[in-house]
């Protein structure tokens, strides 16, 4: 194993969370070292705070504005409008966040994987092939199609806690924040399983069986879109980290091999 992997025990202990946690950190010295990562992550960063700021320039009105036809103006209305609209921004600019940039920068995603992996050792990028890119580009869109459907199967679920008087919201709030968490640790682990052609399924049960891990990741990456600066560097970050914590998988044999058409 190099020292670029991080090591893993071959079963949940405590500290998972703490292991998880540090994944970004990992991530952002193996980017330092290499000049190819380097280079895309700049490319990346400056893609995405252009994304980031087009997004708050449009959701900021249109939240303010949903929140005062809601609630009105006048007195009172006009802080409770303003609460309201914020928290409306706040939920429109996370969603959107969270799935614009990626789609934006998806054709960089595949190289800072693959350059992560070569970073790792023990892996040579495939020569190009017309059908080989076929099919790994339709199973990642199916990838992405389940993620999107997994993330808001979860948060349908979780939406009636706001009907629960006074602790409801309290509780949708964390228990949505959790979910977002473990969606951020699958998004970014299923980029590297699906380019090697690993079922959506196998991202689940996996993450699962080390949930802390998994939402100690993900914690990491969630704090990182709401830092400025940092945010711009959110892809990059979660891509590298992500392909890291596959390979660590890997050699923890906590991930068994991919199917035979993904050698």
């Amino acid at each position: 194993m190099t020292a670029a992997i991080p090591h893993l025990p071959a079963a949940a202990q405590f500290g998972d969370f703490f292991r998880g946690l540090s994944l970004p950190f990992r991530a952002l010295r193996v980017m330092v070292s290499s000049p190819k990562l380097f280079g895309l992550s700049l490319v990346s960063g400056l893609v995405t705070s252009g994304v980031l700021a087009g997004l708050a320039w449009f959701w900021w009105p249109r939240a303010f504005g949903w929140a005062e036809a809601l609630i009105g103006t006048g007195t009172w209305r006009d802080v409770v409008s303003a609460v309201v609209g914020f928290l409306f921004f706040a939920l429109t600019f996370f969603v959107s966040a969270l799935t614009v940039p990626n789609l934006v920068l998806a054709p960089l995603q595949d190289p800072l994987s693959e350059a992560t992996e070569e970073r790792c050792g023990d892996f040579t990028a495939p020569a190009f092939s017309f059908q080989a890119t076929l099919r790994g580009t339709l199973h990642s869109i199916g990838h992405t199609l389940l993620r999107l459907a997994t993330q808001l199967l979860g948060m349908a679920v979780l939406l009636p806690l706001n009907l629960i008087p006074g602790a409801g919201s309290i509780a949708f709030a964390i228990a949505g924040s959790l979910w977002s968490m473990f969606c951020l640790a699958i998004e970014h682990l299923s980029n590297p399983m699906a380019r090697h052609l690993y079922p959506f399924g196998q991202v689940v049960l996996v993450l699962r069986r080390r949930l802390a891990l998994s939402l100690g990741f993900g914690a990491a990456l969630y704090v990182m879109l709401w830092v400025p600066v940092l945010n711009f560097f959110l892809m990059p970050v979660a891509v590298v980290a992500g392909t890291l914590l596959f390979r660590a998988l890997r050699e923890a044999k906590a991930l068994g091999a991919p199917p035979p058409a993904g050698r």
